[in-house]
């Protein structure tokens, strides 16, 4: 006999059992792929999610626009460089209401079209939330502050919300990243298409490089030491742990770790 699949109401039951509350602040990151088949796919899995939070709690998810960035650093896949200025110019502006994000899932952009969700005003490195502390969170991502102390990241921190691996390891945990700018490392200039007084420019910036490629090994070290709960969540293996003790510990494992320049 078939196993049935999960369900909004199954999907809640799991979350809650691996430890996810009423009024808690939570960012996810997610593979619906790996949930499994879902009677009305990522708008269940985010009604599941909301159901379980509560009217208290406030659901994020990283919307990043990586591909309002400048062309030179493009690698996948790369352009002509005689493309370059023609994109330079001629790339929409970051506007937060209609920019649909890229490489994050599709649950991400299911919560970033949610009736309600307030997104935060980075035009490569955005977030979006939903619930009763969303504006809070969303209200400040500086320029050259992509997931920085100046970002929704540290705004989470604060506030000490969850981390939700949904389906995904911690290649993905883009909470890791707020320690990069913790420890010396290396920074590059960015350029991307917004609005600004004068109206659509193209902006340079500088700002920290940031690095995913050793996250899963700083995962795995962090893992035995965590405040961690792992289980199922439809058929999606995930785990719910605590944004700033994961952002503590990753900060000194870096400092260990890595080659600074």
């Amino acid at each position: 006999m078939t196993d049935p699949p999960p369900t909004r109401a199954s999907l809640s039951a799991d979350l809650t059992a691996l430890g996810l509350h009423a009024g808690d602040t939570v960012i996810v990151h997610s593979s619906l792929r790996a949930v499994g088949w879902v009677p009305g796919g990522r708008v269940a899995v985010v009604q599941a999610l909301l159901d379980v939070l509560g009217p208290a709690g406030t659901l994020v998810v990283p919307t990043q626009t990586m591909g309002n960035s400048d062309p030179k650093h493009w690698e996948h896949p790369p352009v002509p460089t005689e493309w370059w200025p023609v994109i330079r110019e001629h790339m929409p502006a970051y506007d937060p209401a209609v920019w649909p994000s890229r490489g994050i899932g599709a649950l991400a952009e299911a919560v970033r079209t949610w009736p309600g969700a307030v997104r935060s005003n980075h035009p490569q490195a955005s977030f979006a939330a939903v619930g009763p502390r969303a504006a809070e969170l969303m209200a400040t991502h500086e320029l050259d502050s992509h997931l920085g102390e100046a970002s929704p990241l540290a705004a989470l921190e604060r506030v000490g919300a969850q981390v939700l691996l949904l389906g995904v390891s911690y290649d993905v945990c883009t909470t890791f990243h707020l320690a990069e700018y913790r420890v010396p490392s290396p920074k590059m200039e960015h350029g991307c298409a917004m609005f600004t007084e004068h109206g659509r420019e193209w902006v340079t910036y500088t700002d920290v490089a940031t690095n995913s490629d050793d996250f899963d090994k700083l995962g795995a070290a962090y893992e035995p030491t965590a405040t961690l709960h792992r289980g199922r969540v439809g058929a999606a293996d995930s785990r719910l742990f605590p944004a700033a003790e994961a952002i503590a510990f990753a900060v000194e494992w870096l400092r260990a770790n890595r080659q600074h320049a």
